[in-house]
């Protein structure tokens, strides 16, 4: 369980829309969309994958 202002979301590839990885992350100091460059499993390959829903 996350302590504080930090908050559990999920990283969704822009692709094929498949979340394939939970991360957690400060509310309050990043209010934007979190975006990170990760391996797609489905594409294998790298791919942009930014934050959506839990």
């Amino acid at each position: 369980m996350p302590k504080g202002n930090r908050s559990i979301i999920s990283l969704e590839c822009t692709t094929c829309k498949e979340r394939n990885y939970y991360t957690t992350k400060n509310k309050r100091k990043s209010q934007d969309k979190l975006e990170l460059s990760k391996y797609c499993p489905r594409e294998r390959k790298h791919t942009v994958h930014k934050e959506g829903k839990v």
